[in-house]
């Protein structure tokens, strides 16, 4: 990827900066054109000379927009991150979720297709895609039925059956992913881990050793992977990756959200009680998700390195 240009939609995310800060670690020189609805909060030139960023406030729902921006910049590769990544807010903004990450999807293919059709492109999709799976068919694999249970996971099987669609029909270069939950520094308050933290870190700052935390249902059991780890996968699936091809981003262990929150009291050093709230609580949930990594081991030689307690240590340290 030395020398080359990538684009990368939802560019002010955690997980863009976080796979702007793994070319860094890389020291490769590459140029990148990031766009997003909003701004970045952080500095773009800290990763100069090497890295070129530019960026734009871009609402890729105007497809006018998309192709103004392919006029001043041909990407090599592209990375795309932008997306209404909340399975309560799919349920809570149903139509506008969907249309948002379907649409999106749709204008960046078409204005690829139509302008640099070579491009490499991952799409990045969600384990909850799979929706509710026997435990007999854990760990979840790429031929597992789709079963989305949210309007979420509709939405990203429908960016992922028209990946299929434009690289069948125009030999189009896009990668797919099915990404398990991913958390790490810097992750949005809005998302369970990092609130739970946030939570039991003020429990903490209050001088406290007990307190208590409202939750939805922390019986179920989720696959954390490392975004840093994450990120790293994305990096050789835009090298190396299959066309038309989806791969599971796991770590193949299944850990309750209740366990979780063990973890987060054990290391911030207070005992915290979970009363359930009913308002947090999803119309329906998948009970348990678990993947397989071993496509993307076998091809590409990648698995996780870090593990779930140095994740959440550094989530911790982040936040203090």
């Amino acid at each position: 990827m030395n020398n080359k240009k990538i684009l990368i939609t939802g560019f002010s995310g955690f997980v863009a900066r976080h796979f702007v800060d793994y070319l860094d670690s890389l020291k490769i020189n590459v140029e990148i054109y990031g766009i997003d609805i909003k701004e970045p909060q952080y500095d773009l030139e800290q990763f100069a000379p090497r890295i070129k960023i530019f960026f734009k406030v871009l609402d890729m729902t105007e497809i006018e927009q998309l192709e103004a921006l392919f006029c001043e910049f041909i990407p090599d590769y592209i990375l795309h991150l932008a997306a209404y990544s909340s399975v309560a807010y799919s349920w809570k903004n149903p139509t506008e979720s969907f249309m948002n990450n379907s649409n999106i999807f749709l204008n960046l293919i078409q204005t690829v297709q139509k302008n640099n059709p070579e491009c490499r492109i991952l799409s990045v999709g969600s384990s909850e895609e799979y929706g509710n799976v026997e435990r007999d068919n854990l760990p979840i694999r790429e031929n597992q039925p789709l079963q989305p249970v949210s309007p979420y996971a509709v939405a990203r099987v429908s960016q992922e059956m028209m990946s299929k669609i434009f690289s069948n029909a125009f030999q189009m270069q896009i990668i797919l992913t099915r990404s398990f939950n991913h958390i790490g520094p810097r992750q949005d308050n809005r998302f369970a881990v990092p609130s739970f933290i946030n939570r039991i870190m003020d429990i903490k700052r209050k001088g406290l050793k007990y307190g208590e935390i409202e939750t939805g249902d922390i019986t179920v059991v989720r696959d954390f992977v490392d975004v840093r780890d994450v990120v790293r996968a994305y990096y050789l699936l835009l090298l190396d990756g299959r066309a038309g091809e989806v791969y599971n981003i796991c770590s193949g262990k299944g850990v309750s959200l209740k366990e979780i929150i063990d973890m987060i009291a054990e290391q911030v050093g207070v005992e915290v009680m979970s009363k359930m709230n009913m308002d947090l609580v999803r119309p329906m949930d998948n009970r348990i998700i678990v993947g397989a990594s071993f496509k993307i081991e076998s091809e590409l030689g990648w698995r996780p390195e870090i593990g779930l307690w140095e994740t959440i240590h550094d989530m911790i340290q982040y936040q203090e």
